[in-house]
């Protein structure tokens, strides 16, 4: 397998933190966002949004969008989990994913902050700081209902795939956590296992200071 993506996109840590999880080996393929390296024919042949991460799979076809990715992982590589065995936990699982997938990552994407900056001449520190800090504060709620050592039970989850990424992110543009002690807490657990430290944004090839 062959994963195009960029070092800090949240999107793409999801993905790398499964394929570690699974033990399923894959090659690194490094996408520059900051300088349109995506917006080319090439990567519009394989995203046709132009968005990372795109998952090349040995026979040459390509899967994008994290959740997808990460559903076909776990059908096709089942063990070690990252959904539990029972419905309503994994239901649980998928809709803590989704609160950041859908609901607060968006609000973080580079071509959106770059539109509010660029072209509306606002503050997008304090835009995303508006909208990131209130959406955590209910994550962290939804979380505290299922949560054991990870956010949903004892075992990681799509759910803390999705965290991670998303309390460094936090940190990124500035939001005070103070209000997420039950996340901070699944995190520091999730930096302990190899897959989550494998996948960590700034141990990846091109990584910048």
């Amino acid at each position: 397998m062959m994963l195009w993506n960029y070092w800090r996109s949240s999107a793409s840590w999801r993905v790398r933190i499964a394929l570690h999880h699974k033990g399923i080996p894959f090659e690194y393929a490094p996408i520059d966002l900051l300088h349109n390296q995506h917006k080319t024919a090439e990567h519009q042949a394989r995203s046709p949004l132009y968005k990372v991460p795109a998952l090349v799979l040995d026979d040459g076809r390509v899967l994008t969008e994290s959740a997808a990715i990460l559903e076909y992982l776990e059908e096709t590589h089942p063990e070690p989990p990252l959904l539990p065995r029972d419905p309503y936990l994994r239901a649980r699982s998928r809709m803590l994913f989704e609160l950041v997938n859908s609901g607060i990552q968006p609000m973080q994407n580079l071509s959106l902050v770059r539109h509010v900056k660029d072209v509306l001449g606002r503050d997008d520190r304090a835009f995303v700081q508006t909208w990131m800090a209130p959406a955590l504060t209910g994550l962290e709620a939804a979380a505290q209902q299922t949560a054991g050592t990870f956010c949903v039970g004892d075992q990681p989850t799509f759910a803390d795939v999705a965290l991670v990424p998303q309390l460094y992110h936090a940190r990124r543009w500035g939001v005070s956590l103070e209000a997420t002690p039950t996340l901070l807490r699944i995190e520091e657990a999730c930096a302990a296992l190899p897959a989550f430290a494998a996948a960590h944004a700034d141990r990846q090839p091109d990584a910048r200071p």
